[in-house]
Parts: C-alpha cells; sequence; structure tokens
C-alpha cells in the first residue's frame, strides 16, 4: 500500500487486529527485515511496517534527511492511518527513528534492538552489515534481500542524496532526545554486535527511567539469530 508523505510516495503494509504495532527497519533494509516479527505478533495486535524513503519500494527523498526529518515523516504516516499512542519496534537506524519519535510524541511502548543513539563514524558499515546478515543461517536468504536493496539506485544513484543521509544519520547523536523518553522501553542487543557496542544497551537503560536491557548471544542481529527467544519476550512485554 502507498500514502503519499511529504510529496513522497511511501509504502507500508498493515496486517492483523488489535493495539497498533509498528516496526521499523534499519539502513539499508526494508519491510521483509521486519516480518518475522510482525507475522508472529499479529494474532492480537495491528502490524504496520513501512518502507523508509529511500529502502524498499519508497520514494527516495528529495534532500538528505536527517533523522529528525524520517521522524517528522513517521508521525505524519502514522495520523495519516489514524495510528496515535503506538508500540514502537525498531533496528539499528529503525531504533534511531524511534528514540526521537518516543522523545516528541506519545508512544505506549518503546523497543530498541540494537538501536545505537551516538555518534558513529565507522567506515564500511554497508559491507560489514552484509557480512553479518551472511554469519546468520535463520534469515532464509533475507542477506539477499537486503543486498539488493542496499546496493539499489535508491542508494548509489540518486544524486549521492543516500551517503549524505547516512553521514547525517552516523553523525547524529541522540543523547538528548533519549532522555526525554518515559515510556517503559525494552533494549535488545547481541553480546557480540560489531556495529553497535553492547556497552550502549547498558547505557540506554541508565538513561531512560523504565527501562530494561536484555543481552543475548549473537550480532546485530541477535533480534534474527534468537527470533523465537524475541518473540516470546515482545508477547510478554507488549
Amino acid at each position: 500500500m502507498i500514502k503519499r508523505i511529504q510529496d513522497l510516495e511511501v509504502n507500508y503494509v498493515q496486517y492483523g487486529e488489535g493495539e497498533d504495532v509498528v516496526l521499523l527497519h534499519g539502513w539499508g533494509q526494508n519491510i521483509e527485515m521486519m516480518e518475522p516479527l510482525g507475522k508472529n505478533l499479529c494474532e492480537n495486535k495491528r502490524i504496520t511496517i513501512l518502507d523508509f524513503p529511500g529502502f524498499g519500494s519508497s520514494e527516495t527523498p528529495k534532500f538528505a534527511y536527517t533523522i529528525y526529518d524520517y521522524t517528522k515523516l513517521l508521525y505524519e504516516l502514522l495520523e495519516e492511518l489514524k495510528i496515535v499512542n503506538p508500540i514502537l519496534i525498531g533496528h539499528s537506524f529503525g531504533g534511531r527513528v524511534a528514540i526521537c519519535y518516543a522523545a516528541k510524541y506519545k508512544v505506549n511502548k518503546l523497543v530498541l534492538l540494537s538501536s545505537p543513539y551516538r555518534s558513529q563514524t565507522k567506515n564500511g558499515l554497508k559491507v560489514k552489515i552484509l557480512k553479518q546478515l551472511k554469519k546468520i543461517k535463520l534469515l532464509d536468504g533475507l542477506a539477499e534481500v537486503a543486498k539488493k536493496h542496499m546496493g539499489s539506485n535508491d542508494y548509489r544513484m540518486a544524486s549521492g542524496v543516500m551517503r549524505e543521509i547516512l553521514v547525517n544519520t552516523v553523525n547524529a547523536d541522540l543523547t538528548a532526545d533519549v532522555k526525554r523518553i518515559n515510556a517503559p522501553t525494552l533494549i535488545i542487543w547481541g553480546d557480540n554486535d560489531g556495529e553497535v557496542p553492547v556497552e550502549e544497551a547498558k547505557e540506554l537503560e541508565k538513561m531512560i527511567p523504565d527501562a530494561a536491557a536484555i543481552i543475548l548471544p549473537g550480532t546485530h542481529y541477535a533480534y534474527l539469530e534468537n527470533l523465537a527467544q524475541v518473540i516470546n519476550i515482545l508477547k510478554n512485554f507488549i
């Protein structure tokens, strides 16, 4: 399904009935990377997953978005869909957006999956993510899905705008936003996350008043590597 938000076509899916759960994918990914969660949570929840602009089947931004531009777009999309006070679940880049959203707008609960909040300036981020995806046996081809979209025209050919957005994203420090979060927050991290140190999970837990961190064996994709366990944890939390 498509909604036109901020003069961009934004692709999303929606299924299930009940409380609203909004799933936010990571950098270079798309709806498919969050569906292992959505398909397992939709029995008594209404699931909404979008392709962020510049990824999947959504249009590429016309200028270099900041994380706050993505947050505003998400808010406007949820308004269009009449979703208020959602449960937000974000992985990595999507978790950054979720942090900013929860700092400014009302959310019921917040789940952060390996979600950095500090400035990160590592080189080769895309390559490292792909290498980690290929190590995960349970992904059933999702590494190829990610590779296809990370190497797509949306990333490489949009007059460099996606590269500019990546720079904006990794340079953003969200410490002040984290400190404004009041929603009950669950933090799930891999103990061998090569992209975002597990220490950030512990820091988030300390800064958010009602937060708990769960450290699982795994990489930046621990939520998929431990999918059955994570589903059980999420069902108990949300």
